[in-house]
């Protein structure tokens, strides 16, 4: 399996090198990549939850802001 590339740009000279990622680099982009997944998963979690508790309070979103004004 080959890694994603990186680009590096260097202005001074506008030299661009593209390169592989390091084993490093790829187990810290893996590391990102996984936590990104699991901030997206609690956070559908935590939607899923509040239309779940509306539908159960029978009331609407806009509903809701009022009681929380």
């Amino acid at each position: 399996m080959t890694k994603p590339m990186i680009r590096i740009h260097d202005t001074s000279t506008d030299e661009v090198i593209d390169r592989e990622m390091t084993n490093e680099e790829y187990a810290a982009f893996q590391a990102d990549q996984e936590l990104v997944a699991a901030e997206k998963k609690k956070a559908e979690k935590v939607e899923a939850d509040k239309a779940a508790l509306l539908t159960k309070l029978g009331i609407t979103p806009d509903e809701a802001k009022l009681l929380l004004q």
